[in-house]
């Protein structure tokens, strides 16, 4: 049976990289069974570039995919970013024997703006072909706002039809917030994504209280914004649909990513997708 890797994006590991550093909390994730990570919103210095090789090589923790915008996210921002820092990013990933590089989002200046959004994305595609030349695939990770529609079609499929060498990283649970069915929609997608971002969607629970029942912009406030970022297999999602449309697309490694971990500990967040993702029938997929 053909399967693929799951891993974590240490996005929801920052604070640990923080207060414990990066080699011990890949020690962590190791102890969690994972053999893969996407490192994203740690700072690439020396010192953590290191400690990450370190881990990697101590842990046999495939380090899949690093993070770099292609321009800072604000104007006069200071980020490292493929633009002004090529070649910097390019060693980083050589160093880390790491396959891919992939942007984050959309600067934010440029969200709503096609035509913007448009030429970002041909650049983009220049840098992939440039990466492509060292070996380094280039890959756009996903968020709602691809699936604004201009003239009836995704904004995502117009960033698809003008790019070749630039990949998707289709992220499941931000694909169902936009109103998309991910089971479909990866399916169109074929060839064109390696990487997928594994998170629940849950609806959070309601609580009010009598406060809330003496204005209803209160109490409609709190039952709008009930969606919540979930661990793998306590949301709402098909998961294992998912992984098989995923396979099915050419998707090779699945990172169990949580926006908001609503205060729990996020090595216990990563267990339970974990375990949840194992009693589906994905052991040998750790």
């Amino acid at each position: 049976m053909t399967k693929g890797t799951i891993g974590v994006q240490m996005m929801m590991l920052k604070n640990k990289v923080e207060e414990i550093g990066a080699y011990e909390t890949m020690k962590e994730i190791h102890e969690l069974g994972f053999r893969s990570v996407e490192v994203s919103q740690i700072p690439m210095t020396e010192e953590n570039v290191q400690a990450m090789k370190r881990a990697s090589d101590a842990f046999n923790l495939d380090i899949t995919a690093i993070s770099a915008p292609l321009e800072p996210m604000m104007p006069g921002m200071t980020q490292e970013n493929l633009i002004n820092d090529y070649e910097k990013i390019v060693q980083d990933c050589k160093t880390l024997d790491c396959e891919f590089i992939r942007i984050g989002m959309l600067p934010l200046t440029l969200m709503g703006d096609k035509d913007k959004i448009l030429d970002f994305i041909n650049h983009a595609e220049e840098i992939a072909i440039k990466l492509a030349s060292e070996g380094i695939k280039l890959y756009y990770h996903t968020h709602h706002i691809e699936f604004q529609r201009f003239d009836g079609k995704y904004l995502l499929d117009m960033m698809k039809e003008n790019t070749k060498e630039l990949g998707f990283e289709l992220d499941i649970h931000w694909m169902q917030r936009a109103g998309v069915n991910p089971v479909d929609f990866i399916k169109e997608y074929k060839g064109r994504v390696a990487l997928i971002h594994l998170k629940d969607y849950r609806i959070g629970e309601l609580k009010v209280t009598e406060e809330d029942f003496k204005e209803n912009g209160q109490f409609f406030k709190k039952f709008m914004n009930l969606i919540e970022f979930a661990e793998v297999g306590e949301g709402n999602l098909n998961i294992p649909a998912i992984m098989d449309a995923s396979l099915e697309a050419g998707a090779k490694y699945f990172f169990i990513e949580q926006d908001d971990t609503y205060g729990r500990d996020p090595f216990d967040c990563l267990e339970i997708s974990a375990t949840n993702l194992r009693r589906m029938g994905y052991s040998d997929w750790f």
